[in-house]
């Protein structure tokens, strides 16, 4: 069975054909984005959109600053985990962390996350001797925490509530619940498998090893904490009336951000927003509107702009530093990685003693 699924895979890359099916659905998807956005704005009043953000409580605003900042916090650790799981427990913390706030927080603005991502990866750990391979694995185990936990929160919460979904997707709750518990029994399987003995996917160099059983429960809980806080902040942020409860509007959230991953659009723009007014159908379109505005500066924009800001700090420093080597009499080609400066330190150090 497994040996008749990868020969597909192999056939349909060759072919190109989910390459594709990949352009079509993005297409299709922001394109009924687009429909519905244009139905549901109709009649929209933008001096009351404005009005509402006017009368936003600070303290509201200050709560879901602190659940977007918890949120990209728990984040951090998506590359902490992934750079452990392919053995370079050498790497810090503060690296990790600013790949990780640095890569989604740009990736999420620019659009095609996979790459802008992976290349804002690869410009700080080459630094500390990563190749491209290693880099593309720390991608692929971020993601896999990603999705995970993606799946967790909507496995459990469609069981619980499937009539958040139908809102969506339009389908009876009925159906909507067996799909939950058929995700649920999907990821309970593939920690059963990955648990009985090690598992690894891909080929030659670029086989990563798959994170064991009691690990990827640990991936599984990073991903529900993760889009646990950011649903806080959209949840703080929408109309408090009719009060739908956290788990409605956590459900139809990662429903949201999950279709604007599948559009490629920047930040989900237009399908995100799409499937939240009509998630969210029974909430005033104006005070929806306002909360939704007010969510995207606090998770898209102001992170956007702090990141550009440490990654344009960084590269002073590492300038800085590169042209002291070079004045100390270091050779042209010396990286600036930590690794082998402190080797050309040492090396200098003993010539000395």
């Amino acid at each position: 069975m497994l040996e008749a699924i990868r020969r597909a895979v192999s056939f349909l890359r060759q072919k190109q054909i989910l390459h594709k099916l990949g352009v079509v659905v993005s297409v299709t998807v922001i394109g009924i984005a687009c429909y519905v956005l244009y139905h549901m704005l109709r009649g929209i009043d933008v001096e009351e959109v404005v009005e509402a953000i006017k009368q936003t409580e600070p303290r509201q605003i200050a709560l879901a600053a602190l659940f977007v900042a918890a949120g990209y916090f728990t984040l951090t650790f998506y590359d902490w985990f992934a750079v452990r799981a392919i053995g370079r427990g050498d790497i810090p913390y503060r690296v990790n962390a600013l790949a990780a706030f640095a890569s989604y927080s740009i990736g999420h603005n620019v659009g095609a996350s996979v790459f802008t991502g992976g290349a804002v990866r690869y410009r700080i750990y080459s630094a500390w001797g990563l190749n491209a391979i290693d880099v593309a694995k720390i991608c692929f185990l971020a993601g896999l925490t990603f999705w995970l936990g993606n799946a967790a929160v909507l496995g459990l919460g469609i069981a619980y509530h499937p009539e958040a979904a139908t809102s969506i997707d339009q389908l009876p709750p009925w159906l909507n619940r067996i799909a939950a518990i058929m995700i649920i029994l999907a990821l309970v399987g593939y920690v059963v498998w990955v648990w009985t003995q090690p598992r690894g996917v891909g080929r030659g160099p670029w086989t990563v090893v798959l994170p064991d059983g009691p690990l990827t429960l640990l991936q599984i809980a990073i991903g529900i904490v993760d889009l646990g806080f950011c649903a806080l902040a959209m949840y703080v942020l929408v109309p408090d009336e009719p009060n739908l409860g956290f788990v409605v509007v956590a459900v139809i959230f990662v429903s949201a951000t999950l279709l604007g991953f599948a559009s490629h659009s920047p930040g989900g723009l237009g399908v995100f927003d799409a499937a939240m007014l009509v998630g969210l159908w029974q909430m005033d379109r104006e005070d929806l509107l306002a909360g939704m505005l007010l969510f995207r500066v606090l998770y898209y924009l102001a992170p956007f702009v702090i990141s550009v800001i440490l990654l344009t700090f960084r590269e002073v420093i590492m300038g800085t530093r590169m042209k002291r080597l070079r004045q100390a009499g270091a050779p042209p080609g010396l990286d600036a990685g930590p690794a082998r400066k402190a080797a050309y330190v040492r090396e200098r150090s003993d010539k000395g003693a």
